[in-house]
């Protein structure tokens, strides 16, 4: 079944348990669960020991209902039914229940598409009344500049507008880079070349100075269907985000290896189909992720800059919003998170071209 199932006896013990819950709520296979408590089965999943606890207290039980896992992050929507005998009396509880974390995380990228549509309106207009006069001012200002060459003064001052004027056009810039639909050249592409590419950009833009970057990409990598440029401004930019966090002292590891996700069916019931995937993490030992920031860091004008979290474009808050563009556009994810020993990691996975298609070969990473 697509479905998990758990019942429940009446003194809450359980009975049975399919393939699908076990994978939901991550029980291992080799562990006994039939004939055990759901309290200890479901110690780590405190949410769903309540909902069971309240359905032996409910006559009429909700037919669809959604809960997010705080142990997993997981989404489910799931239905309880009573379990009766013959003569009508309730002997147990049963929970129907599907994963519906990627509708959810579907749903969300369409809002997040509506947003950027009214975004967009509202950043063309502002770019073409801040503009020009900006542009203005950066001229008028450097020819006032040379007229009051002896004044070290009036110099040091108009220095300081035109730099001011500069950095307020760069923000308009940045602003409409993020909302600007993409043109993608889609090819196929491997993924080393793009690694390899980024490195030497990001190198360019930010000297890495006694960071020690390391290299970790599989032999065979499938291609992936891409826009070459548009893959390598992610991960430079992913890259100066992990320098700028180190400030010069660290390590930085980045490593590709090929995955697998499940593509949802078109057909309601139809079974959900694996899809190979490329996975790129790219990993550092610097501050990590404030836990109370995590699920923030990729909204669009979202900087906490200058109190050291992390962050790029210029501190205006668009460098992970711009990365998760890009690989949405692509068919993939961009996820943050901590990792074990400290740091920060950024995921990026991206589908495998279809299969069938000729792969390109990979070279050598240096």
């Amino acid at each position: 079944m697509r479905n998990g199932v758990l019942a429940v006896t009446r003194d809450g013990t359980v009975v049975e348990v399919n393939a699908e819950a076990h994978r939901i709520f991550q029980l291992k296979r080799t562990a006994k669960v039939v004939g055990r408590p759901f309290t200890e089965v479901l110690a780590k999943h405190p949410d769903i020991i309540r909902v069971l606890h309240s359905a032996f207290e409910l006559s009429h039980l909700p037919n669809r209902a959604e809960l997010r896992l705080r142990s997993t992050g997981k989404v489910i929507g799931y239905t309880l039914s009573h379990v009766k005998n013959d003569r009508g009396k309730s002997e147990g509880v049963v929970i129907f229940f599907k994963d519906l974390t990627k509708v959810e995380q579907l749903e969300e990228r369409e809002r997040l598409r509506d947003r950027l549509v009214a975004l967009g309106e509202m950043a063309a207009a502002i770019a073409h009344e801040v503009k020009n006069p900006l542009a203005g001012i950066e001229v008028m200002a450097g020819v006032l500049k040379r007229q009051v060459a002896g004044s070290p003064d009036a110099q040091s001052i108009l220095t300081d507008i035109i730099n001011e004027a500069k950095m307020a056009n760069q923000i308009v810039h940045e602003a409409l880079e993020f909302v600007r639909p993409i043109r993608l050249q889609v090819e196929y592409t491997a993924i080393a070349d793009v690694i390899n590419d980024s490195v030497s950009l990001a190198e360019s833009k930010m000297p890495r100075r006694d960071i020690n970057l390391q290299l970790h990409v599989d032999a065979g990598l499938p291609p992936i269907q891409g826009d070459h440029h548009q893959l390598c401004q992610l991960f430079t930019n992913l890259l100066i985000n992990a320098f700028e966090a180190l400030e010069g002292k660290g390590a930085v590891e980045i490593t590709a290896r090929e995955g697998v996700t499940e593509e949802e069916g078109h057909v309601p019931g139809e079974p959900s189909a694996p899809v190979r995937t490329v996975v790129i993490d790219i990993a550092d030992d610097g501050p990590g992720v404030p836990g109370d920031l995590r699920d923030r860091i990729f909204n669009a004008f979202f900087t906490t800059k200058d109190t050291g979290t992390r962050d790029m474009g210029g501190g205006l808050g668009l460098g992970l919003a711009i990365s998760a563009g890009i690989v949405r556009d692509f068919g993939g994810t961009l996820t943050g998170a901590n990792g074990p020993d400290g740091g920060a990691v950024f995921t990026v996975e991206i589908p495998a071209a279809e299969a069938g298609e000729a792969e390109c070969p990979m070279p050598h990473l240096t």
